[in-house]
């Protein structure tokens, strides 16, 4: 240990006034307060962020491979399914999944009430493993590669309103030339808190979709595809559109829901004038109590200097004392926020109205990288903002410092 750090750690064990002492507790407070608020807002933030981003991709995938056409509806044009593709598509780093599907648009009818709806058709290859947290009731349909079931994934908003229950019967009307008619029994129901797709979405057995549309066994609506990391998605979507012929089109949910996802982005606006305005508050809390910490120290800056001392060694033991201090107030900080933020994720405790929010409480997101960056980030741009009042120091002299009282 240096002479600077072993005199910045006798600084600590010292006694000050009681001023000083009430300046420091509140300096390291205001960092802890400064830093908390910062890790509620990351971990809030991206949480939001990423429990949107995974709603939209379970309901209609990170990439969605179909027809290159202009077709905008909501029944797409069929595409040949290839063994080959998804073969390539499943092997490739970084996927997760990837599964046929098939849309088709109805009117239930139930108890004299009627609901419009989208039947999605999938296959024995769905992924079930996002949807897991959102059955609240009974369980997913068996698709069968060789067998067609009736069995049908609903909604709870759309059970609640069509008084349908576990292993309730319902039709379904496709209005086509001829119109057609089929009957579903309810095998589970879900709720995503997500009502612009809980409204609308139920699963059932591709095949049907398949009939109802005159298709052959091997047409499909299109492929959606899931990632392993959100950030990889635009470069996986352009190695997709590689990869596939010239007819189709693969489009991840950044193209195909830019109001959604440019209205999370913006959110991280929000989260940037948070932290800038934490640290500066701490900034400032720090260069105050560094300023009172030279004040009363006038007398031993003059003792140091006439001892032969220099400036900057001596602006180097302040330093060392503030960061020894913005330290402390770290580890309150995390206690704090991190200690909240788990309180939130595992118990719940504030709700959200999932018509407003799309979801039913608040979201966090405890990530390692983004709490070491943030505790790196404070105690750095703390460390610069002490530069510069620390250069006070070298405008006391040794004669003024020592008949200072």
């Amino acid at each position: 240990m240096n002479i600077e750090s072993f005199i910045a750690n006798r600084f600590l064990k010292e006694s000050s006034n009681r001023f000083s002492q009430t300046a420091l507790r509140l300096s390291v407070l205001s960092i802890a307060l400064g830093l908390m608020v910062m890790i509620l807002s990351v971990s809030i933030v991206t949480g939001f962020q990423n429990s949107i981003r995974d709603k939209i991709a379970t309901f209609d995938g990170h990439i969605r491979i179909s027809n290159y056409d202009f077709n905008n509806s909501l029944e797409l044009s069929p595409i040949e399914s290839d063994t080959s593709l998804e073969e390539s598509i499943r092997t490739h780093n970084g996927i997760k999944s990837i599964s046929s599907f098939g849309v088709k648009g109805g009117i239930i009818k139930a108890h004299s009430i009627v609901q419009g709806c989208v039947l999605k058709g999938i296959d024995e290859n769905y992924d079930w493993s996002n949807f897991q947290d959102w059955i609240i009731g009974g369980r997913t349909p068996n698709i069968d590669k060789n067998k067609k079931t009736n069995e049908i994934l609903i909604s709870k908003k759309t059970a609640d309103k069509l008084q349908l229950d576990i292993d309730s019967s319902f039709l379904v009307y496709f209005m086509q030339d001829p119109p057609r008619i089929r009957k579903f029994t309810i095998c589970g129901i879900y709720q995503s808190g997500f009502p612009d797709f809980d409204n609308r979405f139920i699963y059932g057995d591709i095949k049907h979709i398949r009939k109802l549309n005159k298709w052959s066994n091997t047409q499909i609506s299109g492929y959606e595809i899931l990632i392993d990391k959100f950030n990889d998605m635009d470069a996986q979507t352009r190695w997709i559109n590689e990869e596939i012929s010239y007819d189709l089109k693969a489009q991840n949910i950044n193209t195909r829901y830019v109001f959604i996802m440019d209205w999370l982005n913006l959110l991280d606006t929000n989260v940037f004038f948070i932290l800038g305005l934490m640290v500066m508050i701490s900034g400032v809390g720090m260069i105050a109590t560094l300023l009172i910490l030279i004040l009363e120290k006038t007398k031993f800056i003059g003792t140091m200097k006439a001892m032969g001392a220099t400036n900057k060694s001596i602006r180097k033991i302040f330093i060392i004392h503030g960061i020894h201090l913005s330290i402390r107030g770290l580890i309150l900080g995390n206690l704090m926020g991190i200690g909240l933020a788990l309180i939130q994720k595992y118990f719940n405790i504030i709700s959200l109205d999932p018509n407003t929010y799309y979801m039913t409480s608040i979201p966090i997101n405890l990530d390692l990288s983004i709490l070491l960056f943030l505790n790196v980030g404070v105690v750095s741009i703390i460390s610069i903002m002490m530069l510069a009042p620390s250069y006070i120091i070298s405008s006391i002299t040794p004669i003024k410092a020592l008949r200072f009282d």
